[in-house]
């Protein structure tokens, strides 16, 4: 068994349920390890540590009497700096907004603590969440546990190295360009990216908004899988706006053994090369089903153009992000399109296109998306998962000059724009459907690789079903060196 700090947050509500620690014992120590290993990582970058003192005590007396607050009973938790929560800022890493404090906490963060978690403290962001590294004028640069020099990933990034170094319990994060995933793919831990819509995100937003994007999620992301399944039960369910009129009932996982599965494997796209090492540790995961008597494929896809699918996704992604442009930005892109050739399709011409996207063309994407949709059901009729890459390369070096897209990544060999791989990212996420995290080994420099496994719409439980799987007799989580 892992030494304690590693545990699963299943595993410490169990300890504490048990007596072998108290909740109180269990804070201090994620805080003395913060204190020792996070000057390093500046992975937490705000706490509240009287706030969570009170409520390790509160759940130290109610268990004294006999009574259990829910499923995370006393277990300390970090979350994504994008989370409201009161007694601590929410920036999204945007300067303008270093003092902010909201007076009420997310939505979901009243339910990790109706759960019984201890928040105690906030992992950084990049600004605006925007790029898949996490760093910002307000805290500066998280770095991997792995390997201080290379990126944890972004958005969620501080929320992953946290947890890969062993200084929280459980964590929460958002994606809607994979900023659960990638982080959680970099860092060597747990994510799972829900189906669209049914994790409410009141209170994970700029201030003043209140409407619910498109394509973005947040979700889970932890040391284990079992704790995937707690964090998703405690997130998902109708705001309570919604929940007048409908109740979320995600059905339970019906395959629940290697044999029963078919499942498709796509290890590479032209819209995204993927590293021979990350598609090795992919490729491994797939032989190991097959040798466990699962139906494996590596031609079964659903029946869309990848190259359509990565403009569409483009197009409604930068759409959606569009309306935190200022009056400025939005100016200079209009500039930039009168410069732009018809046929120009580089990223930064997709996303400027996008930013300023009339509705009506929006509609259009909007509906080839469904089209997709249905298309991925259908496949879904006849293939119960796939797995793929959660992104091109391992863990990349911080890179920190110029614009997200003037940037580039080493993709067997080669220099390819880092924006490449939002593919994979957005060929399921634009269609809502959930995918797992789940970790799939190390390259042979020692850097963790995760496997994507992507459901149908709804079928959350039996994406994490197969991590659960795979972590009991393929992969489970391996805490990085130097954290002991």
């Amino acid at each position: 068994m892992l030494d304690l700090p590693f545990q699963s947050a299943k595993q410490l509500a169990a300890a504490i349920r048990r007596k072998k620690i108290s909740a109180r014992e269990l804070l201090r120590l994620y805080v003395r390890r913060m204190e020792k290993y996070n000057p390093a990582l500046n992975a937490i970058i705000a706490t509240d540590l009287p706030a969570a003192e009170k409520r390790a005590k509160a759940a130290d007396v109610a268990l004294a009497k006999g009574k259990v607050m829910g499923p995370l009973h006393g277990v300390p938790m970090t979350i994504k700096e994008s989370f409201d929560a009161v007694g601590m800022p929410t920036t999204w890493g945007v300067p303008e907004l270093k003092d902010n404090r909201p007076k009420t906490n997310a939505l979901a963060v009243d339910r990790f603590l109706a759960a019984g978690a201890n928040l105690f403290g906030k992992t950084n962001v990049p600004i605006y969440l925007a790029d898949w590294q996490s760093y910002n004028a307000i805290y500066g640069t998280t770095n991997n546990p792995w390997d201080l020099a290379r990126s944890p990933g972004g958005s969620s990034g501080g929320s992953a190295a946290a947890l890969a170094a062993g200084l929280t319990g459980i964590e929460a994060g958002s994606d809607i360009g994979a900023s659960i995933r990638n982080p959680a793919h970099y860092c060597g831990v747990f994510g799972h990216k829900p189906t669209w819509g049914i994790c409410p995100p009141r209170g994970q937003a700029m201030p003043g908004v209140v409407a619910t994007s498109d394509i973005s999620v947040i979700g889970p992301m932890a040391r284990s899988a079992d704790d995937l399944e707690i964090g998703l039960k405690v997130m998902a369910g109708a705001d309570a706006i919604d929940g007048v009129g409908w109740k979320l009932a995600l059905p339970a996982p019906p395959k629940t053994t290697y044999r029963a599965l078919k499942v498709a494997v796509m290890l590479d796209d032209p819209n995204a090369e993927v590293d021979r090492e990350v598609q090795e540790r992919v490729q491994a995961v797939a032989d190991f089903l097959a040798k466990n008597r699962a139906k494996v494929s590596d031609t079964a896809r659903p029946a869309t153009d990848t190259a359509e699918a990565q403009r569409v996704y483009i197009k409604l992604l930068r759409a959606a992000t569009s309306a935190r442009l200022t009056p400025e930005l939005v100016a200079r892109n209009e500039a930039l399109l009168a410069g732009f050739a018809p046929d120009d399709e580089s990223y930064l011409a997709r996303m400027v296109r996008a930013n300023l996207l009339p509705h009506r063309e929006w509609l259009k994407a909007n509906n080839a998306r469904h089209h997709m949709r249905l298309a991925w059901a259908a496949f879904f009729r006849d293939w119960d998962l796939l797995i793929c890459p959660a992104a091109s390369s391992a863990a990349f070096p911080h890179d920190q000059q110029g614009e997200r897209h003037e940037r580039f990544i080493t993709v067997n060999g080669k220099r390819v724009p880092t924006t490449d791989q939002l593919f994979w990212a957005g060929f399921t996420g634009v269609v809502y459907l959930p995918s797992t995290i789940a970790p799939a080994g190390f390259t042979r420099s020692g850097l963790p690789v995760g496997v994507q496994i992507v459901g149908a719409q709804y079928m959350d439980r039996q994406c994490i079903q197969l991590a659960r799987m795979l972590e009991r007799d393929f992969q489970a989580f391996v805490p990085p060196k130097g954290y002991a």
